[in-house]
Formats: C-alpha cells, sequence, structure tokens
C-alpha cells in the first residue's frame, strides 16, 4: 500500500489537532482568516474519510487500515487502530458533521480562534473512540473529548451556561472513573489492553480457583460489566442518567448541540457495540432484559418529556432521549439472541439508526439556531404563522421533523423499523411498549411545526425575521441530502453495517 493508505487513519485522527495547533499562529483579530482556516482543514478529513469509505472491503477482514505501534511495553498498552464497517459509518458521520458544524459557528464574534481550536481538538478527540483498538487508547480518547465540550459550553453557552456545563462534566466524568477502573482491572489480569485479543481472553478467562482479588471470578467480571454499562448508559443517555443532556443542549451554542447530539452521544452507543457486548456476552444476555427494560423508558419518557416542552431547543434534545433510545433497544436485542437473524436485524438497525439520527438531529438543533438568531426567543408560544414570512425555512424545518418522525421515504423510518422488526422478535413486549414513544413522536413534532409555522400569524414578526441565507442553506443541504438517499435506497450503508455485525455476532 502507498503512504496515504498505510497511515490513513492516523491522518484522519490528527489532522484536525494539527490544524488547531497551526490556528493558534494565526492573530486572534483575523477572524475572516481564522474561520476559513478552520473549515479548510474540517474538510481535509472528511475528503480522507470519503477515500477511506471506497477503499474499504466490506468483505474483507474485519479490522482494515490497522496501525500499530508500542510506545511502553511495560504497561501493555500500543497506539493501535483500525477501522470496521460500524466504526466506518461513525467515522464518516462525525468528518461530515464537523465542517458544517464549524460553518454554522461563522456567526460567532468572541474568543473565534479559542472556539475554533476547541472544535478541532473536539474532532480528533471523537474519532479515536472509533478508531482505537487498544482499551487504554479508547479512553484516552473518550476523555479528551470531554473537556473541549464542557468549554465550549462553558464560554459559548447560554445564560444558565456555568451550571450546564458543570453537569455535564460531573456525570461524564464519574461514569468514567468506573470505566477506568475496570479497564485497569482488565489489563492487570490479561496483561494486554489490545481490543481484539481481549475479546478472546476476558469472556472465557478462567483463573485457578475461580477468585480474583479475593472475590468469585463470576462477580468480578459483573462488577466490571457494569462499570461499562454505567458509563456508556450515562454517554447515551439512558433513563434515568439523562438529566444532563436536556441542561447541555439547551444552554450550549447551536454548533455545540449538532456536535452533542449527532455524534458524542453515538460515543455511548459505540461502546456498547464494541466493547460490552463482545467483552460480555454472558453477562449482556443475563440482564439484556434490564437494558431493554431501560430502552423502552427512555423512549416513552423522552416522548413525553418533549412533548411537555415549550422551549424549541430542549423539545429536540429530549428527542434525542427518544432516539437514541431505539439504539439501546437494538442493542438489548442483540445482547438476548446473539447471532439470530432478529438480533442481526436489531443490531443493523441500531447501527444505521446512531448515524441517521446525527444527520436530523444536527440539522434540527441547527434549525432552531437559525430562528433563535432572529427572534432571540425559542419560545413556542412566542411563535406562530411563520410559515407565511418564511417560506424556505418552514419547508427545511417540516422536511427535517419529517426525517426524525420516521416519515417513510426518509432515514428517520429506515432505521427505527429495523429496530422494531428485528426487536420484535426477541422482545416482544418492550418493543410493543415502545410503541407508545413512537406515538408521542409524532405528538411533540407536530406541536412544535404546529406552534413555530402554523395558525395565526403573530404579527410582531412582520420584518424582524429574514430568510435562511445561502451560508446556512449550505450546512442544512447535505443533511437533507443524505436523509433522502438514506430513506430511499439505504442498500449502500445497510450492506457495509450488516456485514460488520454478522462478523462480530
Amino acid at each position: 500500500m502507498d503512504f496515504l493508505g498505510n497511515h490513513l487513519l492516523s491522518l484522519i485522527l490528527f489532522i484536525p489537532t494539527g490544524a488547531a495547533l497551526l490556528l493558534l499562529l494565526i492573530p486572534r483579530d483575523r477572524l475572516t482568516l481564522i474561520r476559513w482556516f478552520s473549515l479548510v482543514a474540517s474538510l481535509i478529513p472528511l475528503i480522507l474519510s470519503v477515500i477511506l469509505w471506497f477503499r474499504f472491503d466490506p468483505q474483507g477482514a474485519k479490522f482494515q487500515f490497522v496501525e500499530e505501534a508500542v510506545w511502553y511495553p511495560a504497561i501493555h498498552s500500543s497506539y493501535h487502530v483500525g477501522i470496521d464497517g460500524i466504526a466506518l459509518t461513525m467515522v464518516l458521520l462525525t468528518t461530515l458533521l464537523t465542517p458544517l458544524a464549524i460553518l454554522a459557528s461563522f456567526s460567532i464574534q468572541d474568543n473565534v480562534r479559542t472556539y475554533m481550536v476547541l472544535f478541532l481538538l473536539l474532532e480528533t478527540g471523537m474519532l479515536g473512540v472509533f478508531l482505537a483498538l487498544d482499551l487504554l487508547l479508547f479512553f484516552v480518547f473518550w476523555e479528551v473529548g470531554l473537556v473541549p465540550m464542557y468549554f465550549l459550553i462553558a464560554q459559548w453557552g447560554g445564560a444558565n451556561r456555568n451550571y450546564a456545563s458543570l453537569k455535564f462534566i460531573l456525570y461524564t466524568m464519574a461514569g468514567s472513573l468506573g470505566l477506568l477502573l475496570a479497564i485497569q482491572l482488565i489489563g492487570v489480569v490479561t496483561q494486554t489492553y489490545d481490543i481484539t485479543r481481549l475479546i478472546e481472553l476476558w469472556p472465557s478467562l478462567d483463573l485457578p480457583g475461580g477468585v480474583l482479588l479475593g472475590l468469585p471470578l463470576s462477580t468480578v467480571k459483573a462488577v466490571a460489566f457494569w462499570a461499562f454499562v454505567v458509563a456508556f448508559a450515562i454517554k447515551v443517555p439512558v433513563w434515568p442518567f439523562h438529566t444532563w443532556l436536556p441542561d447541555a443542549h439547551t444552554e450550549a451554542p447551536t454548533a455545540g448541540s449538532m456536535i452533542l447530539a449527532g455524534v458524542l452521544l453515538k460515543l455511548g452507543a459505540f461502546g456498547f457495540i464494541r466493547l460490552v457486548l463482545p467483552l460480555y456476552p454472558a453477562e449482556s444476555r443475563q440482564y439484556a432484559l434490564w437494558l431493554a427494560g431501560l430502552a423502552t423508558l427512555a423512549i416513552i419518557f423522552g416522548a413525553l418529556g418533549a412533548f411537555g416542552q415549550n422551549d424549541f431547543k430542549r423539545l429536540v434534545a429530549y428527542s434525542s432521549i427518544n432516539h437514541m433510545g431505539f439504539v439501546v433497544l437494538g442493542v438489548a436485542a442483540m445482547a438476548i439472541a446473539p447471532g439470530t437473524l432478529d438480533a442481526n436485524i436489531a443490531m443493523n438497525g441500531a447501527v444505521l439508526q446512531m448515524f441517521n439520527h446525527g444527520l436530523y438531529s444536527a440539522g434540527m438543533f441547527f434549525l432552531v439556531g437559525v430562528i433563535y438568531e432572529r427572534a432571540h426567543t425559542r419560545d413556542l408560544n412566542a411563535f406562530g404563522g411563520l410559515y407565511a414570512l418564511l417560506p424556505v425555512y418552514g419547508s427545511v424545518l417540516i422536511f427535517t421533523s419529517m426525517a426524525s418522525l420516521g416519515l417513510p421515504g426518509l432515514n428517520g423510518f429506515v432505521s427505527e423499523f429495523m429496530v422494531v422488526r428485528g426487536a420484535w422478535g426477541v422482545l416482544t413486549v418492550f418493543t410493543a411498549l415502545s410503541m407508545i414513544g413512537l406515538f408521542f413522536t409524532g405528538a411533540y413534532t407536530l406541536k412544535a411545526l404546529w406552534k413555530v409555522l402554523h395558525g395565526p400569524l403573530n404579527e410582531h414578526w412582520k420584518g424582524h425575521v429574514s430568510e435562511m441565507n445561502v451560508r446556512e442553506m449550505l450546512v442544512i443541504a447535505p443533511l437533507m441530502a443524505l436523509i433522502l438517499v438514506i430513506g430511499v435506497m439505504p442498500g449502500w450503508i445497510v450492506d457495509v453495517i450488516n456485514r460488520a455485525v454478522r462478523l462480530w455476532f
């Protein structure tokens, strides 16, 4: 392979960090140069990800484009990265949303250079989680992604930003503490952090006397299992660990909410798929019904919470809890019946839902930001009849909302149908109950559209609101295109996901 092929993943991973360092050399008062440099730099990983997509062989090895370099043999950890079909879709999503979020941030006026540096560093943290094949390296990137998002909320957020950013960091770090201890335990016992080896060693580990740390080995593994589960459940987030999310979304800047919903929530779901199910197959099956129950509650309570909101952004935030619940339901289906056709369909749907939710949730948060920049309010009761004044914005909002609703022909329907179809065969009761949440998904979506676009025109907005500009259309257009393409012909991405799922499970 050529240099690009040998180091493609490292280039995708570290170009944003290199660009962030170069950005520090640009004078902070050169705002136009800073914005365009950041945008162009963020487009390079996207171009490389597209190259990666076309070079990836779905029928090839489980992990491809693997790079490994031992940095400190004494701790049995190495720089080890690689990609499979599941991680590939998440890398493509991350590298797509980052330049769109940066373009959406061109309206930021305060401390622009620091803002862009944080965004580029955040991209490296998120990509590292998807690419890492070393458990310790996975944790390092997991933590790296927290810091930039904390400062983005704390420095450029809304009026209650200090509370929201502190809650975000405390919740996620609380989960990370148990995760780190469990990772250290696994590394000490097995003498490796290599994920590909651990998948073979850890599930079947047997010690003389079956005792570890003075406790039965089964007990130690169950504790480590729950440490992983809690850390990832907080990140998804699964009810009842969800309370940080609405506050973080509400106070975050628009682009921060786009990335938070579009990618950061997927880190938790990816952790379930990449680590929990392969490392703890017995424990996953034992507690699958509990996970399915929490997923069902997230679907129902997320929808009910969204329906009860009058803050447009908070409504969209609660909808993320609802939609990510379907991802966890698909994971639970695979946990209880690994390798079966129903479980495979559900898992395919879960991974596709991660990608699809990243598209329409980022679009919805962006559209909330568009109207907020003009009206300086997110109160749904303050709008009314804006379709007459903003027909382009109204049409875009309806299109994106219908994807979130799950309208056939758009991407949200494909993934949610696959999860429901697969989970129905192995988790019938939970799947049936989750339909309550699906009903209220339609209710809160139509409520938002009615209050913003329809009904009597609020005369106050005449002359005070303007249509979407070219920059804003450039942000939303790629998302709309992918929403439609996946909704009409999802085979190109489902095939890549399906082959990876079959290799893993």
